[in-house]
């Protein structure tokens, strides 16, 4: 799993998204079933993942991941082409999650705080020397251990992250997924990073004692 920095599309891409998600958004009012096909070849793997993210269980992650598809053929006619396909897909997969955790009695996503309200409301910066943990972290093999921490983070934290550097969204299209104010999108996004960089510290120290740990059985 790579991690990406999100990026900027250029005025010209920006109008191919637009027609392509105007394509979309007819191909979805005729029920067209080749157009699914390709929706769910296209967006699986990033729908998948952010759902592993969210429920941190396969199992139910898999189920949401139909029930996702069969919202998007149900209640194509209602998207207009107007936000990006995946921001709309992505806001139906949260809906879910959300609907399950009420049934489950789990922590709803919609409860999901960084503290206090007065931490929530605060201003919160942090000083950005050099690349973000995220971006530190981007290779192969630090891919997994960035994944391995994401799941350790608080919810909020870790879906916000997610959004922002796995599937490239801008602040303003995750706060239209989460149904949260800009300024807490920020907040979150900033204390996720605050918070990334210890755990990946621990992490690794722990893989450190293990190999050390094997080298002195080794040696013994």
């Amino acid at each position: 799993m790579s991690v990406r920095t999100p990026v900027t599309l250029t005025a010209e891409a920006a109008k191919q998204v637009e027609r392509e998600n105007a394509a979309i958004a007819r191909g979805l009012k005729r029920q067209d079933p080749e157009l699914l096909d390709q929706l769910i070849e296209t967006y699986q793997h990033r729908l998948m993942r952010y759902l592993m993210f969210l429920t941190s269980k396969r199992e139910v992650a898999e189920d949401l991941f139909q029930e996702v598809w069969i919202r998007v053929l149900r209640r194509g006619s209602q998207y207009n082409g107007q936000a990006r396909f995946d921001t709309w897909i992505f806001t139906i997969a949260r809906n879910l999650v959300i609907d399950l955790s009420r049934k489950r009695t789990m922590a709803s996503l919609d409860e999901m705080r960084e503290g206090s309200e007065e931490a929530e409301t605060r201003p919160f910066e942090i000083v950005q020397e050099g690349p973000s943990p995220l971006e530190q972290f981007e290779g192969r093999e630090n891919a997994s251990e960035v994944a391995t921490v994401l799941l350790t983070l608080d919810p909020a934290y870790r879906e916000v992250l997610t959004l922002r550097f796995h599937e490239e969204m801008s602040l303003e299209e995750i706060a239209t997924v989460t149904r949260a104010p800009l300024s807490t999108v920020k907040s979150r996004l900033y204390r996720g990073l605050a918070a990334l960089k210890p755990e990946l510290l621990k992490l690794r120290a722990g893989a450190g004692r293990g190999n050390d740990h094997d080298k002195v059985e080794v040696e013994s």
